[in-house]
């Protein structure tokens, strides 16, 4: 086995920046051993909207951000031996290799490719037994049939697919920090109960998996925490040693920032309980974490602790949730902020007796916006001193009756006419909604499977 191991980040969100994995590919291609490549593109959100577009057809339904994500390195992984590993299978991991796979014939290549599936328990609980399973919330009382209800699969079955050989693997819902750790697994030989070498491998993933936040990308703030750079934020390089210790740097020449400070804000992100941030794979403990700089742009991190896994899994369950209104007009010019609180309580006014109940949600943008109240309260103050000659407003509801939604965005297109005046830019959209609910469920009810896509062409073709 090889003493170190690198993984790079090519993206941490699905709408992450489509060159960002160059020069993490470059830095790959110039060293030796085992290298990985890995993108996280999933939220809840996505994964059901995934669900959602497979329904329509059945070859959709993997990240529609695949393409865009490996078009300018997918050729340079496969010839430089850098191992790609991402969730953008999304709802339909088969049909995102599928897809990987003519990416790479057109290029002349011919990879190897995996698929893991296994994700999707919809069909194996009642939205009953969803509901009873529900944690901290109560989004599924009624028991709606749920659009999508998948598990977070761990590390285990990704080191699989390497262990087959594969090139490319292509999951969908996973652990985020399991797309580092499988990688790790697979490469240093780390046995199933090695809590302390999971939980560091994990760590690894938790700092890599949301891509340049680590690097100075969500660190930024002008006045407080200065990044240089940013406009070329360069993507992190993880480099891991068999014991668990690792390293974590960026590309030369790149911009952005990794030091103690960046590498803690990260390490902290989205931590509930710092002694027991609980994944499929291992209970993480980073109280005992230590965080060195190793020179410029290099962090050693060290000191991970693990405990046994979970008994249970984590699900995300997705459940239609009506629909979103918005519309929005804009003021300007002297009189501005009058004018658009004089069309606010217009509108507030006619709904009130057009459509009683609706409950009505108002943005002046720039002024009163994201800390607004449906009641008004904040806006009625905001307009009160404003003396802006540039309004926004923003007018939201929703909704499951869509009559009603529609007489909303109506009210506010008639204010082209109805006054007051000079309003402007209207806009308007209805757009489905989701709520999300987590659940703990039996580990016996997931059975993850890996598929060589070879394999797969072959089995169809019999």
């Amino acid at each position: 086995m090889d003493a170190i191991v690198r993984i790079g980040s090519g993206a941490g969100f699905a709408g992450d920046r489509k060159d960002a994995a160059v020069p993490v590919v470059d830095m790959l291609a110039a060293c030796a051993g085992p290298r990985f490549l890995v993108y996280e593109t999933l939220a809840e959100r996505t994964l059901a909207l995934s669900r959602l577009a497979r329904r329509h057809n059945p070859e959709g339904g993997y990240s529609p951000a695949l393409e865009g994500l490996l078009a300018g390195v997918l050729v340079r992984c496969l010839d430089a031996g850098i191992r790609i590993v991402g969730n953008f299978g999304a709802a339909n991991p088969l049909a995102g290799a599928r897809r990987i796979a003519a990416m790479a014939r057109a290029a002349g290549r011919t990879p190897r490719i995996a698929v893991v599936d296994g994700a999707d328990i919809s069909g194996r609980l009642t939205p009953e037994a969803f509901a009873a399973r529900e944690s901290g919330g109560r989004l599924l009382a009624g028991a709606p049939v749920p659009v999508s209800a998948d598990v977070y699969i761990g590390a285990r079955p990704i080191a699989e697919a390497l262990d087959r050989g594969a090139d490319i693997v292509v999951t969908g819902r996973i652990a985020d920090p399991a797309l580092v750790l499988g990688p790790l697994i697979h490469a240093h030989g780390w046995a199933e109960d090695d809590w302390d070498k999971l939980a560091a491998g994990t760590l690894a993933g938790h700092l890599l998996e949301c891509g340049s936040q680590v690097s100075g990308g969500y660190f930024a703030d002008p006045g407080f925490k200065a990044v240089p750079g940013l406009d070329e934020v360069g993507y992190p390089v993880a480099e891991i040693a068999a014991d668990g210790s690792f390293v974590v740097t960026k590309p030369e020449g790149t911009g952005g920032r990794i030091d103690r400070l960046t590498v803690i804000e990260q390490m902290l992100y989205e931590i509930h309980d710092p002694a027991a941030y609980l994944t499929p794979d291992v209970v993480l403990d980073l109280t005992c974490v230590r965080v060195a700089e190793a020179g410029p742009h290099r962090v050693r991190v060290t000191g991970a602790r693990g405990h046994r896994r979970p008994d249970t899994l984590k699900a995300t369950v997705c459940v239609e949730a009506g629909v979103l209104a918005e519309a929005e007009i804009s003021y300007a010019g002297p009189g501005a902020a009058a004018r658009a609180r004089l069309a606010a309580d217009v509108v507030r006014a006619r709904l009130a007796r057009r459509v009683p109940g609706l409950a009505l949600r108002i943005d002046a943008i720039g002024v009163s916006s994201l800390f607004n109240d449906t009641a008004g309260a904040t806006l009625d103050a905001a307009f009160g001193g404003s003396a802006a000659e540039d309004v926004r407003l923003r007018f939201a509801a929703e909704s499951t009756d869509g009559r009603m939604l529609e007489l909303m965005l109506d009210e506010v297109e008639a204010l082209y006419c109805a006054g007051p005046a000079g309003g402007a830019g209207v806009r308007r959209r209805l757009t489905p909604r989701l709520f999300s609910a987590s659940c703990l469920v039996e580990r016996d009810l997931v059975a993850p499977t890996v598929t060589l896509l070879e394999t797969e062409a072959m089995e169809a073709a019999s």
